[in-house]
């Protein structure tokens, strides 16, 4: 029997361990939802290739947040299984593994149901967050949150080269706006950080932009090289985002028309 409390005590810590970690990561800057997914890779020790996981590797305290996990993962996936056979090594005869069977799965849904409470989960990020925030330096920055990072959108750090269109122009001459993006940061060579930059401000080689925009117009300005065709680049981008606001507008007009007069869209009529 203490075999069995031992391993409902072991995956409740578990899950604890990995709520926690998800709100520090959730603290350095990542969404609820990439963080809860890092966190519980690590933890299990499963393998996965994605771009949040390159984001924790090159960020120097989720990096740490996720070694600590990656060990408590490792000795728990252990305890977890000596204790689960040491249960029924205890029982002996197998009729008496029924009831041991059963209180194990009884534990377990009362633990998943814990797990899966808003209401729990609320109490638990609410004290992990002033803990975190009291005893430790990291601070509130979810930005996907923030900045509602979703679909197309994203921020990217985008390096200029001296070949680029972007370089030895002012902000105002590149007008990206236009184009539907935003330059949120300059990062220099030399360290110097502009946040919140400028019209003025003149973007040189070796700059980094944080620019927050749609996925395929990032790619597109980080490819663009200086000269002519760059120009032309520029002047079909500042098109293309004219058509997607007018799509938009037509889109959010016909939302409201078909709100206003109760009318379904066209195929969801009964």
């Amino acid at each position: 029997m203490t075999a069995l409390l031992s391993l409902l005590l072991i995956v409740g810590l578990s899950l604890l361990f990995t709520r926690i970690a998800t709100v520090a990561l959730t603290l350095t800057g990542m969404s609820k939802e990439s963080a809860r997914f890092q966190a519980r890779s690590a933890f299990t020790g499963a393998g996965f290739t994605t771009s949040e996981s390159e984001a924790v590797v090159r960020h120097p305290v989720r990096r740490r947040i996720v070694m600590v996990l990656m060990l408590l993962g490792n000795a728990g996936i252990v305890a977890v299984v000596g204790s689960f056979l040491l249960t029924f090594i205890e029982a002996g005869r197998p009729g008496e593994w029924v009831p041991r069977l059963a209180l194990l799965g009884g534990g377990l849904i009362v633990l998943w149901i814990l797990a899966t409470s808003s209401w729990v989960d609320r109490q638990i990020s609410s004290a992990t967050t002033w803990a975190l925030r009291r005893y430790t330096e990291l601070e509130v920055r979810d930005y996907s949150s923030l900045l509602h990072l979703a679909g197309e959108y994203k921020v990217v750090e985008l390096e200029v080269r001296a070949s680029d269109w972007l370089a030895d122009k002012t902000l105002t001459e590149l007008n990206l706006r236009k184009e539907g993006m935003m330059v949120l940061a300059v990062q220099r060579p030399d360290g110097t950080y502009v946040g919140v930059p400028r019209g003025e401000t003149l973007v040189r080689f070796g700059d980094v932009l944080i620019v927050y925009g749609r996925t395929p117009a990032l790619s597109a300005l980080d490819s663009r090289r200086r000269g002519s065709a760059g120009e032309i680049a520029h002047v079909e981008a500042v098109a293309e985002q004219k058509r997607e606001q007018a799509a938009e507008t037509v889109g959010q007009d016909r939302a409201m028309s078909e709100s206003a007069t109760g009318s379904p869209r066209p195929g969801t009529g009964p």
